[in-house]
């Protein structure tokens, strides 16, 4: 079993962690977050370096996942990405064996699927994405890099959303819409129309 590193080390690090526990192909190695923690671990597991030192670490460890939460501000996982990427590390898919994914879905680098997820026939999804637990990606939707499908999502069928958006707790998106890069879909919202970038609705 490979060692992997994790990037965060909050409330979303720690959901992660339960991902990575029960698909059991990755073993935790420890946690590296922007500051040195107070705590000694998290769920059991030590943190063990900090941002500034992801560099040195690289020499030890291979896979990362980045395991910093999204709602408002996507650039902290663009940026924590593209840092690894330079440093060659490698950034798995993580897939919760409780998600249902179709074998014609196609999943990109750094992107987990957590609990009781659907991901449909040909239903593309990019990198460094959060599929949030029961969510639904509908047959044929393209999710750009870098998104966050928050818990209890409906992503219908034919809808592309783009980069760096951000879709809310049981958000429902009408099939065939088109979501522009930078968008917030608020908690609860029913989407039926297009939104162009950097729109937010509530």
């Amino acid at each position: 079993m490979s060692d992997i590193l994790l990037i965060g080390a909050g409330g979303h690090a720690r959901a992660c962690i339960d991902v990575i526990e029960l698909e059991n192909k990755y073993r935790v190695a420890g946690l590296v977050d922007k500051e040195y923690s107070s705590e000694l671990d998290c769920l059991g597991y030590p943190f063990i370096g900090v941002d500034t030192e992801l560099e040195s670490l690289r020499s030890k460890y291979e896979n990362v996942l980045i395991c910093v939460g999204q709602i408002k501000n996507p650039e902290i996982r663009e940026n924590i990405f593209n840092n690894v990427v330079s440093m060659a590390f490698t950034l798995p898919q993580i897939r919760s064996p409780k998600a249902y994914i179709s074998s014609h879905a196609q999943i990109d680098i750094g992107t987990i699927v957590m609990h009781g997820v659907i991901i449909n026939a040909n239903a593309r999804i990019g990198k460094n994405i959060i599929i949030n637990n029961r969510a639904l990606i509908e047959h044929d939707s393209v999710i750009g890099d870098h998104c966050h499908v928050a818990t209890g999502a409906i992503v219908n069928g034919n809808v592309s959303i783009g980069s760096k958006t951000f879709i809310g707790s049981g958000a429902i998106i009408k099939q065939g819409v088109v979501i522009g890069s930078n968008c917030i879909v608020g908690a609860g919202v029913v989407l039926k129309h297009d939104i162009p970038s950097g729109e937010m609705v509530k």
